[in-house]
């Protein structure tokens, strides 16, 4: 761990230049003790480590000094992939390989290109999670990502959206995907078809010491697309048509996303006497039951004019809301 952290320290001296002893002990997760110490190591194993004094000071390595010591193990070789995502590669376990490889490919990059990585480094970043909504916990992540990587069996506790529960479920787990914040796994299930299973909601995971062999011809990207467009249309179950205000044509795409998008690029008018700009909109909803819940939250903006059956089902919410608020 020492000998890691040591070369840690000279790349990000020689990435970066002049550091100060607490900026050095934030990157390496230490003490400012440690990194005095880190200093002196360094130092008299011939490394040219000089201090400079004053409120401008800290350490630097002596000019024109690289090292060549950037080659990556496995671990920070495969972390690379999510050099755009540093949270979920700290959720995977990666964090810390994740840094130590960036630290190493800047170190083998020439000048130029270094300091264009540095620049894209603090100019873009990904967020991965929506707004307004916190992260799913996920403490079995790091196992079972490892059971992906080593093709192991998992032996799971997992809890359906319905609220029932399988124990002791063995899962052969295919890959992971990062969904609007949201963790999958892809895995077989024991009737050999291949299933999404949300993360958090795993229970307990256990690795079993049997293997697997992955599926001829699977493809974790095409599997999740198709899977997705599948979701998609077993969740939108019915067209609901709606008239909409100036207001509620803005909140439209805001709550329901690619669907209002869609609902609005096909809007006419809600009629040639209304003055107040009223649209009329037909939009992919999913079952009656979700569908009322969903266009609640368009509040008065919006009037659900079909079919029949959704417009009574909204109206029968709200008099219960009245009824209930008095």
């Amino acid at each position: 761990m020492r000998a890691d952290r040591l070369l840690s320290l000279l790349l990000l001296l020689q990435n970066r230049g002049r550091m100060t002893a607490p900026e050095l002990a934030a990157e390496l997760e230490v003490s400012i003790r440690t990194v005095y110490r880190d200093i002196e190591a360094l130092g008299a194993s011939g490394v040219p480590v000089h201090a400079d004094r004053g409120p401008a000071g800290g350490y630097r390595l002596m000019d024109g000094y690289r090292t060549r010591l950037t080659g990556l193990t496995d671990a920070q070789a495969g972390s690379l992939f999510l050099a755009g995502a540093p949270g979920p590669a700290q959720e995977l376990g990666l964090g810390a390989d994740l840094a130590a490889a960036q630290l190493k490919l800047q170190a083998a990059l020439p000048a130029a290109l270094a300091e264009r990585a540095r620049r894209l480094q603090d100019r873009f970043h990904l967020d991965a999670p929506a707004w307004f909504r916190d992260a799913d916990p996920v403490p079995h992540l790091a196992r079972i990502a490892q059971a992906v990587w080593d093709q192991r069996v998992l032996l799971t506790h997992y809890r359906r959206w319905n609220g029932e529960e399988r124990a002791g479920h063995p899962l052969h787990p295919l890959g992971l995907v990062l969904k609007g914040g949201i963790w999958y796994l892809a895995a077989r299930a024991p009737d050999e078809r291949v299933r999404s299973y949300r993360v958090s909601r795993f229970l307990a995971v256990d690795t079993a010491e049997e293997g697997f062999e992955r599926p001829d011809g699977f493809e974790l990207a095409a599997y999740w697309a198709q899977s997705a467009r599948r979701m998609e249309e077993a969740c939108r179950q019915q067209t609901a048509r709606l008239l909409l205000s100036p207001r509620g044509r803005r909140l439209l795409p805001m709550q329901f996303g690619a669907a209002g998008a869609r609902a609005l690029a096909g809007a006419v008018p809600a009629g040639p006497a209304d003055p107040d700009g009223w649209i009329r909109v037909d939009l992919d909803v999913e079952s009656p039951a979700v569908a009322v819940g969903d266009l609640l939250r368009l509040g008065t903006e919006a009037e659900v004019i079909g079919p029949p059956e959704l417009r009574q089902a909204l109206a029968d919410t709200v008099a219960a809301l009245a009824e209930r608020y008095g």
